[in-house]
């Protein structure tokens, strides 16, 4: 079994594994942390089940005895001699009851400092592994997925099952500690009257559960709709002059109020879902309180119980309900994150089909001879992009590929970067399949070059350098020189270190691809891709950049997918593409001689140019 099917199977048995289950996996190195806080909260469930336990021995032991004094007729005087020793006692079992509140804060606190700490670790793990693996898959992923909606795998998503880890996995066992403890204690202190309370908790329970099973679908749904409402945000923010200049703002603005009114329905169906369970918890809080009034003040009166454990009971109610209530809150929390995480993993089993071969080489240069032999490639199933193509690209040769709309020119440079592989055929770089090269390698070794030029946000050296920092500052000046961009680069207040706004919208077209000229040279690449580099450039910028691609292009293996024909006429070869297989090989007259497809190409953009 190769790499990509092992690692194929690797998914598929990931996919079997509960979200939340995956999620515990980026725990697992913290366990010893988590332990601690469970510890810490096993003895916060002593302290708060010792609590009523004061209030109780206080009333039995000392409040009873003062009423029972009072009721035989003694002076206020004389109880206060009488009862010094019991008011001593209920000073002393006051400060121990302030002493396990400020315990509960301190440990409340040390517990709440350690998940947070936690939990910020493991979804900067979980951050990291979901960035990393983006960068790993297909160009055509990016193209299929609304950008918005990965983004809200990265951030909305990962704070969601943040919350999680901060407050629920160890706050869930804290309540299920509380409710075990109160149900033992309650047993132990009388069996017969916890029994006719424990009445409410078949009906409690019942609506726990139909509350969890009808929050998930919510959830799913509410989850689904925020990505879909943030990619409609950030498709057409991103788009906003389009919309502009075709006055689509109404059109634009009505979509997204339903978009908004879909989101607000749902979570109209989560807070009114919620809203019924919530009342529930409380009939069921107030009818155990009635039992117990009921019940324990017979069993009072009758001297079967003290007043102690009546006030003991009540307690134990009150903190019986409490994580009740609590545990329906975290169900959101955890039907939220359960959403989430199914979300992440689905992104995180979705497969690269790029990957590096087993046995893949190191390459550090390319010599630039380029081989395509009888190679066929489709997007989708058998819709043929390229058919049978072949042909040869010499060390230090320009070759240029012309054609109409989707006759392949794209594709082909797309296949020699490796963003797709050939379904049949093989692609050769100085004699070795691009498949058997380091992905890593390949890309570092290809200088390529588009319309649509793509600067970050940071300054002009970092979009140079791209994150090298084998790149130093000299090497940065240099290629920007030797590419005309330093002159433009001068003038900017900063120079160098000018800050770049969201896609350098501040910067002409004719700026950007000086830039992403001297990007390219600071790389070093070994062969180069042009595709149409000039295109929608004014003359003077032209001039800049033609200088510019012609240092470039010296010694360097160069592709060139052309447009305009009478920028590729000193090309070695032009290869005329239609419909996805090569029809014509030559240069410049060669091809016009043949009265062929490049003829009738040169000859409409001519009259168009005259014209």
């Amino acid at each position: 079994m190769n790499g990509k099917a092992k690692a194929t199977e690797k998914a598929k048995a990931a996919r079997k594994v509960s979200p939340n289950r995956r999620l515990l996996g980026y725990a697992k190195p913290y366990a010893g942390w988590f332990a601690l806080a469970l510890a810490i909260i096993l003895i916060l469930v002593w302290l708060e089940l010792y609590q009523p336990q004061i209030l109780g021995e206080a009333v039995d032991d000392f409040v009873s005895k003062y009423e029972a004094a009072n009721n035989e007729g003694f002076a206020l005087s004389q109880l206060k001699e009488l009862r010094a020793e019991d008011l001593l006692g209920v000073v002393k079992l006051g400060g121990l009851y302030l002493a396990t509140v400020l315990a509960v804060m301190a440990l409340t606190y040390a517990q709440a400092a350690i998940l947070a700490t936690v939990s910020q670790k493991i979804i900067y793990n979980l951050r990291n592994d979901i960035f990393s693996h983006m960068m790993k898959l297909h160009v055509g992923f990016f193209h299929e997925n609304p950008i918005g909606r990965l983004v809200t795998r990265v951030t909305n998503d990962c704070e969601t099952v943040n919350e999680m880890f901060t407050s629920v996995i160890v706050n869930i066992l804290k309540s299920c500690f509380v409710l075990v403890g109160v149900i033992a204690v309650m047993l132990s202190e009388n069996v017969k009257l916890s029994l006719y309370i424990f009445i409410v908790i078949p009906f409690i329970t019942v609506a726990t559960f139909v509350f969890r099973s009808a929050t998930r679908k919510i959830y799913r749904a509410m989850r689904a709709k925020i990505s879909e409402l943030n990619g409609f945000v950030a498709e057409h923010v991103s788009g906003m002059k389009v919309v502009q200049v075709f006055t689509a703002e109404n059109d634009v603005r009505e979509d997204f109020e339903n978009r908004t009114e879909e989101l607000r329905k749902i979570n109209m169906k989560q807070l009114i879902t919620f809203a019924l369970y919530s009342p529930v918890s409380y009939v069921m809080n107030i009818a155990a309180l009635a039992i117990l009034i009921f019940v324990g003040g017979n069993m009072a009166l009758e001297g079967i119980v003290t007043i102690g454990t009546l006030v003991v009971f009540q307690r134990y109610i009150n903190k019986f309900f409490q994580p009740i209530q609590e545990l329906a809150e975290q169900f959101n929390t955890i039907q939220s994150a359960n959403a989430c995480a199914e979300r992440i993993f689905w992104l995180l089993d979705t497969e690269p089909e790029i990957e590096n071969d087993p046995d893949a080489i190191e390459v550090d240069s390319f010599k630039g001879k380029i081989e395509f032999k009888n190679v066929w490639f489709a997007y989708r199933d058998e819709e043929w992009v390229l058919q049978d193509v072949s042909f040869t690209v010499e060390p230090g040769a320009r070759v240029a590929f012309v054609g109409a709309t989707g006759a392949g020119k794209t594709t082909i440079q797309n296949l020699i970067c490796r963003y797709y592989d050939v379904q049949k055929g093989t692609i050769l770089i100085d004699g070795i399949d691009i498949r058997k090269i380091r992905v890593e390698d390949l890309r570092r070794n290809i200088g390529q070059m588009l319309q649509d030029v793509f600067l970050f946000t940071g300054d002009v050296k970092d979009n140079i350098r791209l994150n090298e920092t084998e790149i130093t500052d000299e090497e940065i000046v240099l290629a920007a020189e030797t590419v005309n961009a330093a002159g433009f680069i001068s003038q900017l207040p900063g120079g160098y270190s000018h800050e770049v706004i969201e896609r350098g919208a501040a910067f002409s077209a004719g700026q950007r691809q000086l830039l992403s000229f001297a990007r390219t040279l600071a790389f070093k690449p070994s062969v180069l891709i042009l595709d149409e580099a000039t295109a929608n450039i004014d003359t003077e910028t032209e001039t800049l950049i033609q200088d510019a691609l012609g240092k470039l292009m010296e010694g360097r293996t160069t592709i060139i997918v052309a447009h305009r024909l009478s920028t590729i006429q000193n090309a070695d070869k032009i290869i005329v593409m239609h419909k996805g297989r090569i029809m014509e090989e030559g240069n410049h007259q060669e091809l016009l001689s043949r009265g062929g497809i490049y003829y009738k190409l040169y000859k409409l953009q001519y009259e168009h140019d005259v014209a």
